[in-house]
């Protein structure tokens, strides 16, 4: 971790902590890999599996679709993930 001190106004310092460049790289690739983690929700067109980032993409259409009124209910997809 990385500690640094900001401006926040005027005369107003503030610490703020940040992830070292090998901690990042490391976060951000086990990130990356729990995205392509394989779940077993149905897709929207077809298929039983998805990966979670095409799950989330696939409720976020969803629920855009709900707002503009083009669905008349639109219920979450949820499921549980274990360690």
């Amino acid at each position: 971790m990385v500690l640094k001190t900001e401006y926040a106004s005027n005369k107003r310092k503030s610490k703020r902590e940040y992830l070292s460049d090998s901690l990042t790289k490391e976060f951000i690739e086990k990130l990356n890999r729990y995205f392509l983690t394989i779940v077993e929700v149905p897709r929207i067109m077809r298929g039983e599996k998805q990966e979670i980032e095409t799950l989330i993409n696939e409720e976020a259409l969803l629920f855009a679709k709900f707002l503009r009124d083009e669905i008349p209910i639109w219920k979450p997809r949820i499921l549980k993930l274990s360690n």
